[in-house]
């Protein structure tokens, strides 16, 4: 216990005795600077206080600080307190400004002004980038001039630069060490005991020791000796206090004391030291490896061999078991591991085929990025990078990652932001790897952007792009003709939903299928702003001999009848080899049909996929379509047809068309066409027929009651071929059940029925349970 009086008097060491009085009469004119208040182990929050007024009543440090703060003891005196982000101090008012330090340019100007060689400067600063720049500890001044000063030693001494973390704090205690001049044994025992201040320090969130403390250690015969390493204050050797220079040599310390004792595990140690010391398992993963603990153990002698297992077995069986998990923050702490042993055939050997590398790891900090990088690289290769929804890709940290890129074979970019240089390194890596896929979906990346993007994808063997939702206008689609025109080009696969490339962005890229260069085969352009004006323009390029195309998806555009009439002309023609086209909601009438029937009456029709959902057919439309499905030549497949006015004479033909013994119907969607029971018998009937080869049935809301579970039952049991029938939104009742159960599970070939969103109580959930193949 204390008064502010007696604290600043004997702790203070640089206020006079004499000049007390008028500093406490005069608070407005005193400043109290706090440096490491979140290092505190006692609240400081004055509501957890008896708060005091007076200067000379007696009271604990913390209840002294917190009254300071609150400004009941001396009211009017300024505070300026340093402290690293935290909750608990949460409460202080006043301004706050966020400390960046040294940035990468502030770093850069350091160093030339610490070496007086510019070659030597540029150098220097140049590794220190290479390999501790992605550090935070990078902005402290207090690092850089540490890194400097070290640097400068060694390469006055023609060493050789560390290349980790724990090797440039090798050097430092290896020089530090030497000053003393001590013989081996005594080396050992002072470092020894420096790792018991350590821990202490560490598990104590103490920042500084007293003698005392200090003897208890085993520093009895190094207290002269100790300048050398630690902070000491005080004058009087009772009175003095020991505390270490920095966090990080702090951790160091207790990494090194690890491997010269014995009486503890790792698995022990670092669960004792978790929630203090961030980089002790990092210290310890570089000092495993004798390359880099070689110059240590020239003073110390060698570090216990038995610990070194300890750390290598832990190592290797809790990051088998995180690396089947999907935690990323888990993965990421395994690869910093890695990446600070620097061992190559340790990364081969962690990274089993069993570990889940796909997993998203977005949000990467520029250190992550580095060790991700690393592993990847001595790898050789990533089956898929998932950077999946990162906020703010920086041109740094995708200059970390682009080697990384260049050896992915898929890209995920969905959901992020990409920043303009980020986007560069992302085509720089695209141009000379060999990813086949890259999602960069959602990343409203614009046309600017973009175009940069297109300098790499000229020259790229990317299989896949997806750029859905990316602001793209007609502006970008020159470029995308000279990428798809490329003599290297690759790409098979287009995804541009949603993207608002007009009639007249679109005619351009039609072109570009006229190209023998061109090896598209499937376009994406749902909600492109389309119109039937640019149908022509596909239709020519399907029958011109060179195009591709297989599959066009041309969902929620506006094409109309006239759009349908353009592309029927070259689903006729010989040359055209497109088997799946979706015009799922395009505002059509059963006035395109004429043309569709033509189409696919013809002897030179490939399509096999044919999607008209949500459009007005009715029932003289469908009738027409079921006429030319009924010819014995028609390869439909797959036929969608949800709401789109059907009536029960339109089930009713068919259900003829399935029982023909000709039809090559294998995926029929009729939902959300209101035929009821009777209409929906007639598939019930066809699907029961021999030579019906439906396998997937969709007859959502269609206004199925239980009336109708007879007929589907017989159905299902007689059918060769029915693996999934999709029910959702009728009015099954709890009566239905036990007859859905039993056929479900008597059933060889059923894989699987939809029954959400019907009548069902709870009552009857336990019964639904037992089956899994059906979903309620």
């Amino acid at each position: 216990m204390f008064s502010l009086e007696t604290l600043m008097l004997h702790h203070h060491g640089r206020v006079p005795s004499e000049s007390m009085p008028q500093l406490l009469q005069k608070p407005e004119d005193v400043l109290f600077v706090f440096d490491d208040l979140d290092q505190c182990k006692h609240s400081l929050d004055p509501s957890a206080h008896a708060l005091c007024s007076d200067p000379s009543q007696a009271a604990t440090v913390s209840c002294l600080v917190a009254s300071l703060l609150h400004g009941s003891l001396l009211k009017g005196a300024a505070f300026a307190v340093a402290t690293r982000p935290t909750g608990c101090l949460k409460f202080l008012s006043g301004t706050r400004v966020e400390v960046l330090g040294f940035l990468k340019p502030q770093r850069e100007a350091y160093f030339k002004g610490f070496f007086t060689d510019p070659a030597a400067a540029n150098k220097a600063h140049m590794h220190m980038e290479r390999t501790l720049g992605f550090y935070d500890i990078c902005t402290s001044p207090r690092f850089c001039w540490t890194v400097c000063s070290v640097y400068k030693s060694l390469m006055d001494a023609g060493a050789k630069l560390p290349e980790t973390l724990t090797q440039l704090y090798v050097d430092i205690l290896v020089h530090l060490v030497q000053t003393l001049s001590l013989n081996e044994a005594c080396n050992r025992e002072l470092v020894f005991a420096l790792g018991k201040m350590a821990s202490h320090c560490s598990l104590d969130r103490h920042s500084s020791c007293t003698k005392e403390e200090m003897d208890s250690f085993g520093f009895q015969r190094f207290l002269t000796s100790v300048g050398v390493f630690l902070q000491v204050d005080g004058d009087q050797l009772d009175g003095r206090v020991f505390s270490f220079h920095s966090q990080l040599m702090q951790e160091f310390l207790l990494a090194v004391s690890f491997y010269l004792d014995s009486s503890t595990s790792v698995a022990k140690m670092l669960e004792k030291h978790k929630s203090s010391a961030k980089f002790v398992d990092i210290f310890l993963s570089g000092l495993s490896e004798q390359l880099q603990r070689r110059p240590l153990e020239t003073l110390l002698g060698e570090l216990n061999s038995n610990q070194i297992m300890d750390f290598k077995c832990w190592f290797k069986s809790s990051s088998e078991a995180i690396l089947k998990g999907c935690y990323k923050d888990e993965h990421h702490r395994c690869f910093h591991l890695l990446h600070q042993a620097q061992n190559e055939s340790l990364v081969k050997e962690i990274i089993t085929p069993s570990a889940r590398l796909g997993i998203r790891y977005g949000d990467l900090s520029l250190e992550d990025c580095a060790a991700l990088n690393y592993v990847v690289t001595c790898l050789g290769e990533m089956e898929q990078l998932n950077l999946y929804r990162t906020r703010n890709l920086t041109e740094e940290q995708a200059g970390m990652l682009a080697p990384t890129m260049s050896i992915s074979h898929k890209i995920i970019l969905s959901g992020s932001s990409l920043s303009p240089g980020a986007v560069s390194h992302l085509a720089s890596a695209l141009s000379r790897g060999f990813s086949k896929e890259l999602d960069v979906s959602e990343t409203y990346l614009g046309d600017e952007k973009f175009k940069v993007l297109c300098s790499g994808l000229r020259d790229c063997k990317l299989h896949t792009l997806k750029l859905v939702v990316c602001n793209l206008t007609e502006a970008i689609c020159g470029d995308l003709v000279s990428v798809l025109t490329s003599a290297t080009s690759q790409l098979c696969v287009l995804d541009m939903r949603a993207n608002q490339i007009g009639d007249q962005g679109f005619i351009k890229l039609s072109k570009v299928l006229h190209s023998p260069l061109c090896k598209l085969q499937e376009l994406q352009l749902q909600r492109c702003e389309l119109t039937g004006a640019s149908m022509e323009a596909l239709s020519t390029a399907l029958c011109s001999g060179q195009s591709e195309l297989r599959k066009v998806n041309l969902t929620q555009n506006v094409i109309g009848d006239r759009g349908v009439e353009a592309l029927c002309k070259s689903l006729q023609h010989p040359l055209c080899k497109l088997q799946s086209l979706n015009i799922f909601d395009n505002e059509l009438t059963g006035a395109c049909c004429p043309y569709l029937m033509e189409a696919l009456m013809s002897e030179h029709c490939s399509l096999s996929e044919l999607d008209l959902s949500v459009n007005d057919l009715g029932q003289e439309g469908a009738l027409l379509l079921c006429q030319a499905l009924s010819r014995p030549g028609c390869q439909i497949e797959k036929l969608g047809l949800k709401r789109c006015e059907l009536t029960q004479s339109v089930f009713k033909e068919l259900s003829s068309v399935l029982r023909s013994g000709t039809s090559q119907l294998k995926s029929l969607i009729v939902g959300i066409n209101a035929v009821g029971d009777q209409g929906v018998k007639h598939l019930w009937d066809a699907v029961a027929h021999p030579s019906c080869l439906l396998e997937d049935l969709d007859v959502e809301m269609t206004g199925l009651t239980d009336a109708c579970i007879m007929d589907l039952c017989a159905a299902v049991r007689a059918s060769k071929t029915l693996k999934s029938l999709e029910m959702r939104n009728n009015t099954l009742t709890n009566a239905s059940v036990p007859a859905l159960i039993q056929v479900m599970q008597d059933s060889h070939n059923m894989q699987e029925i939809n029954l959400k969103y019907n009548d069902f109580c709870e009552e009857v959930f336990n019964m639904l349970n037992e089956c899994d193949k059906i979903r309620y």
